[in-house]
């Protein structure tokens, strides 16, 4: 099949392009190659999708309305993943209006290139960020996410509500996947993971918010992309016997669908960092710091939605998800 994929020079979107590519699927990838993180890192990246015959590039911002739209008409897409976005909690208390453009525009170009060019199936990027303010745990895609804590998670919360509205008017089939902490080769730079690496290899202090009080669903990234692989293949169909009085929130009468995609299994902070103590063999200096605004204590996923339609669960521990991106920061930048 032709797929596109958004956000291809992104650390998740890197992946699935990848392994798309490697079934023998015809992959266009689309990004803007923004400077929110290291352009070379996004551009190592695409260096080694464009050894694929299969995968093509193009440089594109999602909010060109006009661009997209030329873009949908030609190519003639079956799937679209769409994984691009401004992402980051804290960056969106800086810069507010690079969310509304990317993740609110953005994801309204997408929507309106697979109505009109007859896409057979929609899955695009959430967020564990949607459930705010919930203290109930696992969090559960049939809970109320209606009091985010950060403008990065109601951009997200903003996106299942259009894509709701698509799937309804236009009976796009659409999923929602909130994902839970990915961590692994290739990371981001402003993830946990690859800041504190930085930090202890270069003897600077790790910042650890909460005073190490928190506990992140850490999922690692091969376990994710089978996840999304595999939901791409269920597409979800009308259901007309629901109804909002009793139904879940994650299903509809339309086509629609949301899922959580995370290990279902929280890790302590500080736990986290003690095994990349030991990856390393380094002691790291920590700085407590109180918790940051918009940031939330604990997050853990409820994945039996998804394990139900699926069939798969993480499988990758923390010990050895960290030993291999350990191993990967060392070689990709010589340390």
């Amino acid at each position: 099949m032709k797929y596109l994929v958004t956000g291809a020079a992104g650390f998740i979107g890197f992946y699935v392009a990848q392994r798309l590519c490697q079934q023998g699927h015809q992959v266009i990838g689309l990004d803007n190659l923004n400077d929110y993180y290291d352009v070379s890192l996004k551009q190592a990246r695409l260096n080694k999708l464009i050894k694929f015959d299969s995968f093509n590039f193009v440089k594109l911002d999602l909010a060109d309305r006009t661009g997209i739209a030329k873009f949908f008409a030609q190519e003639k897409f079956n799937r679209v993943i769409h994984l691009a976005a401004q992402a980051g909690v804290r960056y969106s208390i800086d810069n507010p209006m690079a969310y509304a453009d990317a993740n609110l525009v953005g994801h309204l170009t997408i929507l309106e290139g697979c109505r009109h060019h007859n896409v057979e199936h929609l899955v695009y990027a959430s967020s564990s960020s949607v459930y705010g303010l919930n203290s109930k745990t696992p969090f559960a895609t049939a809970d109320s996410v209606d009091h985010p804590i950060s403008l990065y998670a109601a951009t997200k919360k903003s996106n299942e509500l259009m894509s709701h509205s698509y799937s309804h008017l236009y009976s796009i089939p659409t999923t929602g996947l909130r994902f839970f902490t990915v961590y692994g080769p290739w990371g981001r730079p402003d993830m946990a993971l690859f800041k504190f690496t930085k930090a202890i290899v270069e003897g600077q202090a790790i910042d650890i918010y909460n005073h190490g009080d928190m506990r992140r669903d850490f999922t690692y990234i091969d376990d994710i992309v089978e996840g999304i692989l595999r939901i791409q293949d269920v597409i979800p169909e009308k259901n007309e016997q629901w109804q909002v009085e009793t139904g879940s929130a994650a299903n509809s009468s339309a086509p629609y669908k949301i899922f959580n995609i995370g290990n279902g299994n929280p890790v302590k902070l500080l736990d986290f960092i003690h095994s990349l103590e030991q990856s390393l063999g380094m002691v790291a200096k920590k700085k407590l710091m109180p918790m940051q605004a918009g940031d939330v204590y604990q997050t853990y996923a409820d994945v039996e939605d998804l394990f139900h339609v699926t069939g798969y669960k993480p499988s990758t521990t923390v010990a050895q998800g960290v030993e291999n991106f350990v191993q990967w920061y060392k070689s990709f930048y010589h340390v």
